[in-house]
């Protein structure tokens, strides 16, 4: 008989921007927003401690896909402001499905969000609380996949997730490439060496020294996302 997967304590989830865009491709659409919010419903049920890190694409990309650029650092800040208010319509989403849900924030917006504090984000876990962290690491020239991982290293989560529109790594582009071979399982390093675009190298160094597993999947098919948070084998597992 197979044995079930070991349900996770703690997790973090990281989720783009694009995912709450939904077939809108900008801003919020609120049917993924909600159905989002569902499926992280069912997780928090099943007693696991859920931290997320909200990109900002949707809102926010810089100018670079118009072929124009602004100040690095200005353009990130705005980036960072973009995630707040993704975190702020997650967190209300949630909320409206059941799910007590809290948002600190790396950057101060004290009217709107809590501070980021270490022991304060493990505080709420513990006391049943979803967490939604806003404002990547508060810092430019630093992704929201680099705060992803940095989070669930502080708060000692067991996974990293990350929600993709494909289902796991590749050695190539599957969309240009049809021979291009999806991975069961890589490490870190092989992840690093082969340059494959999955998270920032820092991201995947960070995991790597700390031994934190990550989980690429496929966020599109309904379920997955709970599938994911209860430890399931979708997609790709990296690890050392």
């Amino acid at each position: 008989m197979a044995t079930a997967p070991r349900l996770p304590k703690r997790v973090v989830l990281k989720l783009s921007g694009q995912s709450l865009a939904g077939p809108m491709r900008w801003g919020i659409d609120l049917k993924s927003l909600f159905a989002i919010a569902r499926e992280l419903k069912y997780a928090h049920d099943d007693k696991v401690q859920v931290g997320i890190v909200v990109g900002g694409g949707n809102i926010w990309r810089g100018g670079r896909d118009q072929g124009l650029q602004l100040d690095r650092v200005i353009a990130d800040n705005m980036g960072m402001l973009a995630t707040i208010i993704n975190a702020l319509a997650l967190q209300d989403a949630c909320e409206q499905v059941g799910v007590h849900t809290r948002v600190l924030s790396a950057v101060e917006v004290a009217k709107v969000a809590e501070p980021f504090i270490r022991r304060r984000a493990i505080r709420h876990l513990e006391k049943g609380r979803m967490v939604i962290f806003a404002a990547g690491t508060g810092n430019p020239y630093f992704s929201t996949d680099t705060a992803a991982a940095l989070r669930a290293v502080e708060i000692g989560a067991d996974l990293l997730l990350k929600a993709t529109r494909v289902d796991g790594v590749y050695s190539d582009d599957p969309a240009k490439n049809p021979k291009a071979r999806r991975f069961k399982s890589i490490s870190h390093q092989d992840a690093i060496q082969k340059k494959l675009k999955i998270m920032d190298t820092s991201a995947l160094a960070l995991c790597q020294e700390h031994r934190l597993p990550i989980r690429v999947f496929d966020m599109t098919v309904p379920g997955n996302i709970r599938r994911a948070l209860r430890g399931d084998s979708l997609g790709t597992l990296l690890g050392n």
